[in-house]
């Protein structure tokens, strides 16, 4: 029968830490041979005899140093091989003598006691940690040439507040730390450090580290991969552009009125491999919302369109444009990985669900704080700084003292401000010739050149979105579940609220059998005239529409819920509720840039869509006419006859009461 212990019958010492001892002296390198080759025989199941003839290591020294080598080490592993070199502590010490010390033996003697008074009192090592954490210890690290040197502040003041805890805990002068010469305060010291130097997060903190990096991250699926190929891995991150900017609203007499609005971010997605930007989109809002990251989304897959430039001499070069415009195949093209930070609106639901389960990607949301994880969309937003921003007037620079703030200041001049419109075109146009510059990072060829050879000359596969979910863009959105509500006793048909607004069609206005029952509402945040409505179990219903002035202008959600939030009595809507948020903002324009921003993007907005529905005569309000057109049915005359009077029209207002 076997005498080997059971809970060392299998031992797999492949996976054990190892040491380096041909660097060991003589006499310790034959003494580890001996025990290594030892441990080694008891692996392959070789007797306890035979191993003491072999290699002269006794039974008991065996069993002693395979406990050792199983032992936790501090960085995780187990010793293995580590605690076959002599002299090795795999413990810590314990003491085991009691802590009360004569006070004529100094410091001598005293190994060990303050871990054991705060192991005796569990509330004194609670309070040391909570100072820990509370940063009340600081460390300054004086060089790493020779070792890590430091130098503690703030333990002079913490040492003063143990000895009255030590007090307060019921400790008389008889007693450790009291009995002491230096009443522990060394020991203090020691501990403190140690536990500091425990962590290098707790280290680098009480040193004054705001946030950590360097950390390597391990080639495994929970990362992305490196990209070897277009549209495996792609980056994404937003950029707020360090320019200041102008809106221009035309008054009813033609003049133009200017006002500061508040700067605007970029969203931009790129591909690793190419270094192409597969899409971006401007927000012009003090922080970017899950809306925005999914229109960026969108953005990426659709195929992009020519943009007729308004400023003179702004044109695509030959060798200029956007991978989808250049090459038509790259339509709704989905990617493998998308790399992005920590963002709230990036790890929203919303978010995630229209990556992960829309698109039918893999999502690498690095950790805080770290850029480096990111190199390819920060780069090339260093890019459109150096190119564009810093080349324009109004540039704020890096920093308050950078010198090109000084040099770029319009001194109030609105007519030198960029507006919001030349700085859409300015964007494109950037990131159009980028496209065409040759590129360092792909020996001197440019992004579109290096698509067109993976795509074209490789052939390389790729993955189009279906065409079912092209069709159904807004399917991305989270779904709202919405109640089907009808008032039989006042003839109210079915419809249902969605932010204070009622939608129906006709299907839904003579569908009875639907009250109460909920309704799977697709938005498109952009706009809300409209919502697609699916019954609970999946089926389609169709698009409601908005009733009401909801109906008549274009708007997006933040806009109603500006207006909503604005007016939040609702009998002061009135019949258009667009149009005074619109006259309201415009009042406000001139004495707060904030207020500017917010009429900015209600008129982009406006003018994004058509406004359809309302029948051929003057708009009401020149403020939104200048922004948004009017779809009129074409009669083959320039101007409509003299005898023909508008018709006034009639819209309810939609509301919830």
């Amino acid at each position: 029968m076997s005498r080997r212990k059971p809970e060392l019958q299998a031992l797999d010492v492949t996976t054990w830490p190892t040491v380096a001892w041909t660097e060991l002296d003589a006499a310790a390198r034959g003494r580890f041979r001996s025990r290594m080759q030892a441990i080694e025989r008891y692996a392959l199941g070789e007797s306890v005899k035979d191993i003491e003839d072999a290699t002269g290591v006794n039974r008991r020294q065996l069993y002693r140093l395979l406990e050792r080598a199983l032992e936790q080490h501090h960085d995780g592993r187990i010793f293995g091989y580590r605690a076959l070199v002599a002299h090795v502590r795999v413990t810590e010490y314990v003491r085991v003598r009691p802590d009360t010390l004569p006070g004529e033996r100094g410091n001598h003697g005293a190994v060990g006691a303050l871990s054991q008074l705060l192991e005796r009192y569990p509330t004194l090592a609670g309070w040391l940690r909570l100072q820990l954490r509370q940063h009340r210890f600081k460390l300054d690290q004086l060089g790493t040439d020779d070792g890590l040197r430091t130098r503690r502040r703030g333990l002079k003041a913490l040492h003063a507040e143990f000895l009255q805890q030590c007090r307060q805990a019921g400790l008389t002068a008889l007693d450790y730390p009291f009995c002491t010469k230096s009443r522990a305060i060394r020991s203090l010291s020691a501990c403190v450090k140690a536990e500091l130097l425990r962590c290098f997060g707790t280290a680098a903190r009480a040193a004054g580290a705001s946030h950590l990096k360097g950390l390597p991250r391990p080639d495994d699926v929970t990362g992305a991969p490196t990209a070897s190929r277009p549209y495996q891995v792609v980056e994404f991150d937003g950029h707020k552009l360090d320019i200041r900017l102008k809106i221009v609203v035309p008054d009813p007499l033609g003049f133009a009125h200017e006002f500061e609005i508040e700067r605007v971010w970029l969203l931009a997605i790129i591909d690793v491999c190419t270094r192409a930007v597969l899409g971006f989109h401007l927000v012009l809002a003090r922080e970017y919302s899950r809306y925005d990251v999914i229109k960026t989304i969108e953005k990426a897959l659709e195929p992009h369109r020519d943009r007729a430039f308004v400023i003179p001499g702004l044109t695509y070069g030959a060798q200029d444009g956007f991978p989808s415009q250049r090459l038509p195949e790259l339509a709704y093209v989905t990617w493998e990985w998308m790399k992005l930070d920590n963002a709230k609106a990036n790890l929203a639901a919303d978010t995630l669900a229209a990556l992960c389960e829309f698109v039918g990607c893999s999502v690498d949301a690095g950790p805080h704080y770290s850029p480096d994880d990111r190199p390819y969309i920060e780069r090339f937003f260093g890019t459109v700084q150096s190119r564009l921003s810093s080349r324009l007037p109004g540039f704020t620079g890096s920093h308050p003292r950078d010198l090109r703030r000084a040099l770029a200041d319009p001194k109030g001049n609105l007519r030198l401000y960029v507006s919001l419109n030349e700085l859409e075109e300015l964007i494109d146009y950037s990131i159009a010739s980028y496209h065409g510059t040759p590129h360092a990072g792909l020996n001197s060829v440019t992004p579109l050149e290096a698509m067109t050879y993976f795509v074209r000359t490789q052939q390389q596969l790729l993955t189009w979105l279906p065409e079912r979910h092209r069709r159904t863009l807004c399917l991305m959105q989270t779904a709202r579940r919405c109640r089907v509500r009808a008032y039989l006793e006042q003839g109210v048909r079915p419809h249902i609220n969605l932010y204070r607004v009622r939608y129906t069609n006709a299907v839904l206005a003579c569908s009875t059998h639907l009250i109460g029952q909920p309704l799977l509402v697709y938005m498109n945040a952009d706009d809300l005239r409209c919502v697609r409505a699916f019954l609970a179990d999946g089926t389609e219903l169709g698009v409601l529409e908005a009733q009401g002035a909801w109906s008549v202008k274009p708007h997006n959600l933040k806009l109603r819920q500006e207006i909503l939030k604005l007016h939040g009595n609702k009998s002061t809507l009135g019949t258009n509720p667009i149009e005074a948020y619109v006259q309201a903002k415009l009042a406000e324009a001139r004495k707060t840039r904030k207020a500017a921003s917010d009429l900015a993007q209600a008129m982009r907005t406006l003018a994004a869509a058509p406004v359809v529905g309302i029948p051929p005569g003057p708009v009401a309000s020149p403020t939104v006419a200048a922004a948004a057109t009017t779809v009129t049915p074409d009669t083959g005359n320039e101007s409509p006859p003299a005898s023909v009077r508008p018709r006034k029209l009639t819209i309810g207002t939609g509301q919830v009461f």
